[in-house]
């Protein structure tokens, strides 16, 4: 699958590109079937929400599950990346974003690349956030919004201390970057700012679209009141020209910020289907 000049060019200017119906009805309930063992899982990499049980975000999936292994490898995912940054790629973080039906909390306005040169040390943006739909993502269901354009303003997020839930205030630092009251977010002035130059878009389609974003797009979601499940494949491939090489006072998980710098091999088209 390779994009065109116009669609390439609507990334380098907007910070994102939606692609519907990438993958069909047949792999996306592949895909799905796969759901509830992931949010059954016992481990560090699965956040929950406030209330204490509903999953919120489970990181390394890709590394447990053989369809969301063959998945992080698709030609349909992988080559449209390449094209972006022009270069090869390897996986920086894998997550599946639950926002479960009526339960799921919000995702503050924030970007992702403060978190990768903070706390993981890769010196540059050239990185593509891949979100595949596993539902329909509609009006009701807390579409992910986006600040189209705003990557051209580069690092504006701030750093704030903000209170942690109570199953997490004892635990490991990292934590506090995944659940719904983030370290780095975008303030109420600067977003303000942000959208009256350039506005506000949310992205909706059908399960098996694929949305690609810049890193320093600023985005975020609103908690899920809906009947309906939004759940989302995120996938961060970086260039491997890109490696981590700032100083950084701690190593996250491996689950959170991989250390494995192999390129990415695209597999066949049908590889889901196998």
């Amino acid at each position: 699958m390779q994009l065109s000049s116009e669609q390439l060019q609507h990334y380098q200017d907007r910070g994102y590109l939606f692609l519907p119906n990438v993958f069909d009805r047949a792999e996306v309930e592949v895909m799905k079937a796969e759901l509830p063992a992931v949010y059954g899982e016992n481990s560090l990499g699965k956040i929950v929400e406030e209330d204490g049980k509903t999953v919120r975000i489970v990181h390394g999936s890709h590394t447990k599950s053989d369809v969301f292994k063959r998945l992080s490898q698709h030609p349909r995912i992988i080559d449209p990346v390449m094209q972006i940054l022009e270069s090869a790629v390897y996986i920086h973080q894998f997550k599946i974003s639950a926002k479960v039906a009526f339960e799921g909390d919000i995702w503050q306005w924030h970007q992702d690349y403060v978190y990768y040169k903070e706390e993981d040390g890769i010196p540059e943006p050239r990185i593509v956030n891949t979100a595949i739909f596993l539902d329909e993502v509609n009006e009701f269901n807390a579409p992910l919004m986006l600040v189209p354009g705003s990557q051209k303003e580069g690092l504006i997020s701030v750093f704030t201390e903000e209170e942690q839930h109570n199953q997490y205030q004892d635990g490991p630092s990292w934590i506090s970057r995944l659940t719904s009251k983030l370290h780095y977010i975008i303030n109420k002035e600067t977003l303000e700012k942000l959208v009256k130059q350039y506005g506000i878009v949310a992205p909706k389609g059908a399960a098996g679209s694929v949305l690609l974003f810049h890193p320093s797009c600023v985005h975020g979601s609103g908690a899920n009141m809906s009947p309906f499940d939004r759940a989302l494949v995120i996938i961060n491939y970086n260039s491997v020209e890109n490696t981590p090489k700032i100083p950084i006072k701690e190593q996250r998980p491996e689950f959170l910020a991989s250390l494995n710098y192999t390129p990415i091999e695209p597999l066949s088209d049908e590889v889901l289907l196998v």
